[in-house]
């Protein structure tokens, strides 16, 4: 089976992560209203908007006789019960990481792969556990003036000095919090008939 990969995201942190797996792939953005619905949960949330931006790519790309995976992908932390995600302005980012100091903090990443061929979509919810040190403000206002992490959810990059503001990680796979969780990503695609450690996947083309 030839097939293709498209990453409906922009982010460079996901694309860089997709990469690992060493298939070729395609970027579109899916350019999706993120907004939360009256009463949504963050799993039900995050799901929702990882599928949606799945369809959302696989409508940017249209009919095309090979078979595409579009991967959608989204994320948001949970403080004290309320949904929070890309802070957007400094003040925003302040105001989640000094919510988050001492606290372990819930992320949940949503992750879609859906088949343009066979109209069927995989979904999955990853959550990983954030242990937040206790953070002082000036130590808040270094780190956000440091790295601007106004498009992260939760306020930080893990995969730079944001791993500073942690005692500890809880979770399945640290890919996840950077924004794509490949572990489960490689299951989905498995059960779409894709095994990236055989040679089925150098039928993936450019």
């Amino acid at each position: 089976m030839k097939f293709k990969l498209v990453l409906a995201s922009t982010s460079p942190f996901r694309q860089q992560l997709l990469r690992k797996l060493m298939l070729p792939f395609d970027c579109v953005n899916p350019d999706i209203d993120e907004t939360p619905f009256k009463d949504e949960t963050a799993l039900a949330l995050v799901k929702r908007l990882a599928e949606q931006k799945a369809l959302a790519g696989a409508n940017l790309i249209g009919q095309t006789p090979v078979t595409q995976f579009i991967i959608g992908s989204d994320q948001v932390a949970l403080i004290n019960g309320q949904i929070i995600g890309k802070p957007n302005t400094i003040d925003n980012a302040i105001a989640q990481l000094s919510a988050a100091s001492g606290q372990a903090i819930t992320f949940y990443t949503g992750l879609a792969v859906f088949n343009n061929v066979t109209k069927q979509m995989l979904s999955y919810v990853e959550p990983f556990t954030v242990h937040f040190k206790h953070l002082s403000a000036a130590q808040i206002r270094y780190y956000i003036d440091a790295e601007q992490p106004l498009y992260c959810a939760g306020s930080f990059k893990c995969e730079g000095l944001g791993i500073a503001l942690f005692d500890r990680l809880e979770g399945d796979d640290p890919n996840s919090l950077i924004g794509l969780p490949l572990i489960k990503l490689i299951y989905l695609l498995e059960q779409h008939g894709v095994d990236v450690l055989s040679k089925e996947s150098e039928h993936s083309i450019k």
